[in-house]
């Protein structure tokens, strides 16, 4: 994730949503619009059902919020999820009652392991039918009717449904807390309460999280010139946190001081640009390609802990080798010092804060530590081996690292797209959109969705495994039939077809007729999905036609395309092949 701030019109507001044109009371349905457009949801995501019918009817008439109808509720979840990424706002995605709302608690699960503030919308059955008991359709006819207000507890940071009486009140309650621990929220909305008027004078005051303890800050401040004082030099190991606090400016300018080196965790691969002298590129364990970066994070004079989750696929497999009690931790609302722990301080002023101590301590200039990449080099797009060879994994990463555009936004399934990105340099402005804790496979065809919208000013390029794709195809039809805008790009679709789940062949029995999935005919999509669209097709089953279609690609930016990849079923990524071997080693076991 890059440092770059979204410039599309969704970006969050710091001003009020509503203007003197504003009657004195408000639908709770639009209330609630307002509310998402100030915090940057402009685009609301979902499904119609009879339930949110009349929701949907009071939101749309808000200026400034445009709905994007999808294909099913899963995919509004990811989608909903990958503009709140990118945005850095909140965003909402509104189902029906049961049936839809169930759809959707998978991708809002993913929102919460991975810290994305998405609203999931319900709209529910009238108050008075609820409180009958009333046996109706898409419940479980037990008169309770509000199990899956209970089961999304379990997956969201907050939630309510709302009565008339205090639904202004609850919606900006439940929103703050999406606000302030970048999580996702829940909202049950009955069709009568959508109706409801309420006040509008709450509008006329932005939501906003709440403030850093400015006692704790000083405090936190002191302690960090102690620690600071008695170490040669620092390190940064960063995680998604950081990007979902919008704290990357802190980030880069504790990298611009001398005695600092940052790495990232891989769902943060390139927020610190991987040009900066400072960067120590991804780190991951025993799984980190060079033997310097792993040195230097685990034998780091100060490791600092900024906004990490130390999960399995981010240790690689946690064969790290720093301990985390030992390290300086920076969390989105914590932060902890030499064991103690300083509450109310919140990650995008901690972090601005070690900077400035950072620079008040004046470490020496460290040399620099080449991170190792794989795929960059002299010629890189055009060193591909014999033309005409059948397309390896090393042909189609290396050929992708020389043409990726600047700033474009990479989005890589879980399996072997993800761990061909993580070897890629990516380009000045890049970012790689990666769901490396949920791992949910196919959440990237419907996130391209979200890219697109939150970002229309950027190449979203798309890399997924066929059967990945299998799962949310759909969506395709959402990005291709939405109007593109001249003069802005496209985005590109490649399908890493290797004829099955090779990433889980990797882990165990490869041979297994479950690791098989059915052939598609990829490039018939866009007929299928787009009739009348003009979108650039191309298979690559060789290196040169590899680089034929990619060239026809960047001469071609503001027109879509789709690029089906044929890869050997057993060729794997490097860092995929390393993974198998770690777990066929067993817990403990080095990485070689």
């Amino acid at each position: 994730m890059t440092s770059r701030t979204t410039s599309s019109s969704t970006s969050p507001s710091t001003s009020s949503s509503t203007s003197s044109s504003t009657p004195p009371t408000v639908t709770v349905g639009a209330y609630l619009a307002h509310r998402l457009v100030e915090l940057g949801g402009a685009h609301l995501f979902g499904l119609p059902g009879d339930f949110n019918l009349a929701l949907l009817d009071e939101m749309l008439q808000v200026p400034g919020i445009e709905w994007v109808g999808n294909t099913n509720e899963l995919n509004a979840a990811y989608a909903t999820d990958a503009y709140a990424r990118t945005t850095r706002g909140v965003a909402a995605l509104v189902t029906t009652y049961g049936v839809g709302e169930l759809s959707a608690v998978n991708g809002i699960a993913g929102s919460y392991a991975e810290d994305v503030p998405v609203v999931q919308v319900t709209g529910m059955p009238e108050t008075g039918a609820c409180q009958r008991g009333a046996l109706l359709h898409h419940s479980l006819v037990d008169g309770d009717h509000e199990h899956f207000a209970r089961a999304y507890r379990e997956v969201t940071a907050t939630g309510a449904v709302l009565r008339a009486a205090d639904a202004a009140l609850e919606i900006d309650r439940v929103l703050r807390v999406a606000l302030e621990r970048s999580k996702p929220v829940y909202l049950g909305v009955p069709a009568d309460v959508a109706l409801a008027h309420v006040s509008s004078a709450p509008l006329r005051r932005p939501l906003r999280p709440a403030p850093s303890d400015p006692v704790a800050l000083q405090d936190l401040r002191t302690a960090l010139a102690e620690v600071l004082a008695g170490v040669p030099s620092l390190t940064v190991l960063a995680g998604t946190q950081v990007h979902r606090r919008r704290a990357e400016g802190g980030l880069a300018a504790l990298a611009d001081r001398d005695g600092v080196r940052v790495a990232t965790l891989v769902g943060a691969k390139a927020m610190l640009p991987e040009q900066h002298p400072a960067s120590l590129g991804t780190y991951q364990g025993a799984l980190t390609i060079s033997p310097d970066v792993r040195e230097a994070v685990d034998g780091a004079d100060l490791l600092v802990l900024a906004g990490a989750v130390l999960s399995d696929v981010m240790t690689g497999l946690f064969s790290h080798g720093f301990d985390p009690a030992r390290a300086l931790r920076l969390g989105i609302a914590d932060a902890v010092v030499d064991g103690v722990t300083f509450h109310d301080v919140r990650l995008e002023d901690t972090l601005p804060l070690l900077a400035e101590v950072a620079g008040e301590r004046a470490f020496a200039a460290l040399d620099p530590v080449e991170a190792a990449w794989p795929h960059v080099g002299p010629g890189e797009h055009r060193d591909t081996g014999a033309a005409d060879a059948p397309l390896t994994q090393h042909t189609l990463w290396r050929t992708v690292q020389g043409w990726l555009p600047e700033d474009a936004i990479v989005l890589a399934d879980a399996g072997t797209s993800l761990y061909g990105t993580l070897e890629l340099r990516l380009p000045p402005g890049a970012e790689l959109l990666l769901q490396p804790i949920w791992s949910s496979i196919g959440f990237t065809v419907p996130a391209l969705l979200g890219t697109c919208l939150a970002a229309p000013q950027r190449r979203s390029v798309l890399f997924v495994g066929d059967g990945a794709a299998q799962l949310t195809v759909q969506e395709v039809a959402t990005v291709l039939q939405r109007e593109t805008v001249p003069g802005r790009p496209a985005p590109v679709v490649v399908v890493v077809d290797n004829a099955g789940y090779t990433i889980e062949r990797v882990l165990r029995s490869p041979r297994a007729v479950y690791q098989d999935v059915t052939a598609w005919d990829w490039l018939a999509l866009p007929a299928l999905f787009a009739p009348g669209r003009d979108v650039l097709t191309a298979r690559a089953g060789t290196g040169a036609e590899l680089q034929d279609a990619l060239t026809r690609i960047a001469a071609d930016p503001g027109r879509p395309a789709v690029l089906h990849a044929v890869l050997d079923a057993a060729d794997v990524p490097p860092l995929l092949a390393r993974l198998g071997r770690a777990v066929a080693s067993g817990p403990g076991e080095a990485v070689r």
